[in-house]
């Protein structure tokens, strides 16, 4: 079964969404997270993915209260991410609640630390952030196109023990105008021990079909629920 996984990405300890990852193209919704994460807990969601936006930008973590404070006040399984350059940063946000931490841009620039951290943590607790733009993957709060290849970089994880991967098309995110079928397809034909979790552009019911029928381990859903063009009694028949 598909996981469903709301998103709420933090921006001066509101929820916010960005389009393609512009922080020029921001929309505030809500100026309390918890409030938001409770009613996806009482829809019946059980994951959430919690972006620190701010944390991208400065490199560390800055939004751990708001963490802390959902992981305190829900049963969400919480994956974090946003600033986790360090292990004292990923520990933080261990220490802070978070279930699974996503590495990002450091798991294309220091890939030794990552698999450091996946021995250390374990490949259940580490998911890679295999953000994309393209054919290649983007980093630095996706301001920046990477060399690497998407297909080549999940591969390269995959033989070094991660088993976990959100991939986020930068170019649809936030622009509810469908996710990346084929790309999802794709790498599940060709990587098919690679937990796929889709991200960007996710808008519709059938969306949400079409990545469930190619066997997505998860999918994400951040503005189509704040937009209301997915709604959480929608979910319910995708939630188990």
């Amino acid at each position: 079964m598909m996981e469903i996984i709301p998103a709420i990405d933090i921006i001066g300890g509101q929820c916010v969404r960005l389009t393609e990852g512009d922080f020029a193209q921001q929309t505030t919704y809500d100026s309390n997270p918890l409030a938001v994460a409770m009613r996806f807990e009482a829809a019946g969601v059980k994951r959430l993915h919690l972006v620190d936006l701010d944390g991208a930008r400065a490199k560390k973590p800055v939004n751990l209260a708001v963490l802390e404070s959902i992981a305190s006040n829900t049963n969400l399984k919480i994956d974090f991410g946003g600033g986790l350059q360090s292990e004292e940063a990923v520990k933080q946000a261990f220490d802070a609640g978070a279930t699974q931490i996503t590495a990002g841009s450091i798991a294309v620039r220091e890939p030794e630390t990552v698999k450091n951290w996946l021995i250390r943590y374990g490949a259940e607790k580490i998911i890679i952030g295999a953000d994309f733009k393209g054919t290649n993957i983007a980093i630095s709060a996706w301001t920046e196109e990477s060399k690497y290849p998407l297909q080549g970089f999940i591969s390269g994880y995959v033989k070094t023990g991660a088993r976990l991967f959100i991939c986020t098309d930068v170019s649809k995110d936030g622009k509810l105008q469908g996710p990346s079928i084929n790309t999802y397809r794709h790498l599940k034909l060709t990587l098919p021990e690679a937990g796929i979790i889709a991200s960007g552009g996710v808008t519709t019911v059938e969306d949400l079909e079409q990545l469930q029928e190619i066997g997505v381990k998860g999918a994400i859903i951040g503005k189509a629920i704040y937009e209301g063009t997915i709604s959480l009694k929608d979910l319910k028949r995708f939630i188990c």
